[in-house]
């Protein structure tokens, strides 16, 4: 029966519920325990599946040819710009990620980031801890989402989470996409200049890769003007990063929340030296309990391929059609 299990190559950490959870369903071959990996993965040219535990590792078209025969990459988290999807698509390599079970928990990050920026509440503590309120009051947030209206930079199912939330707080919302969700109510704004125009906020949830890289830039923070605010719940690379500390510096714009940076860990000291901008160390899906659903969607991906099975989730790039021979 062992003879029977398939070898499967796991790059990344090994987290308990991806190596516990793969090793229940095959032969799991962990590169993060080889002394040396390069030759590890040389001698495991022959493997037809990949987990990968983490974003930070890159699954590149030349590292996917290093394995001829493979037939599927599943992969933790649910931006996938860490792979080379066009390789994939064209070499008939499925890859797969880790949506749907991080939205409510990626959307409570954002309306707290929001809230932490808008009202400054990170600030306000370091006031209290720092001794200063019994000298006097913290001053009044120059902001509030009173009389405001957010503009969603994308509106998918986390973007649409996020919504609901600020639904219920009675705060005005409306969205840029590039086509309108016709299901939705809210007003959308096919130019994304236009609605930072009419919008007091607004929050990036939008895939990271080429085709939103630096979308919201010099002008578009132009246009949300000196009292606007940006939420970035997306990826560093939507934004782009100078422009947006020139912004702040030059006062074109009032304050800005970041979960996400360019070149992650590594935040430019210029925002960190800012006291009108909330930084977070992407903590956007950051609980126990929602990074061990993703963990194990990572797994469920694979014990499907190794039943025979269409995978849970393949990203939009690589839809299942066969797994052939397996």
């Amino acid at each position: 029966m062992a003879a029977d299990r398939k070898n499967v190559l796991l790059v990344g950490p090994l987290k308990p519920v991806v190596v516990n959870g793969l090793e229940a369903v095959c032969t799991l071959h962990k590169v993060a325990a080889a002394a040396d990996r390069d030759a590890f993965i040389a001698g495991h040219g022959d493997v037809r599946a990949i987990a990968c535990s983490a974003t930070s590792e890159r699954i590149t078209g030349d590292f996917m040819a290093r394995f001829p025969e493979l037939q599927i990459v599943s992969s933790f988290g649910v931006g996938y710009d860490h792979m080379d999807a066009k390789w994939a698509a064209a070499n008939g390599v499925i890859l797969t990620n880790t949506p749907g079970v991080l939205n409510e928990e990626v959307a409570d990050t954002a309306l707290g980031l929001l809230l932490n920026t808008v009202r400054e509440l990170p600030q306000a503590e370091r006031y209290l801890r720092a001794g200063k309120w019994r000298e006097r009051d913290y001053s009044l947030s120059r902001a509030s989402l009173r009389n405001r209206t957010v503009g969603l930079v994308g509106m998918g199912a986390i973007g649409q989470a996020i919504a609901r939330r600020l639904d219920s707080m009675k705060v005005p919302v409306v969205y840029h996409t590039r086509r309108p969700r016709s299901e939705l109510s809210y007003r959308h704004y096919p130019s994304l200049i236009e609605m930072a125009r009419d919008v007091d906020i607004l929050l990036a949830i939008v895939p990271g890769g080429a085709a939103t890289a630096n979308m919201i830039n010099a002008d578009v923070l132009e246009a949300l003007g000196p009292q606007g605010i940006l939420i970035n719940m997306a990826r560093g690379s939507v934004v782009d990063e100078p422009a947006l500390i020139a912004a702040l510096r030059e006062k074109r714009i009032l304050s800005a929340g970041l979960d996400v940076f360019a070149r992650e860990p590594n935040v430019p000291p210029e925002l960190i030296a800012m006291d009108n901008v909330v930084l977070l160390p992407h903590v956007g899906s950051g609980s126990v309990f929602t990074r061990e659903k993703m963990d194990q969607l990572v797994v469920d991906n694979i014990g499907a391929w190794v039943a025979g099975r269409p995978p849970l989730t393949p990203v939009p790039e690589t839809p299942w059609r066969s797994w052939g021979t397996a």
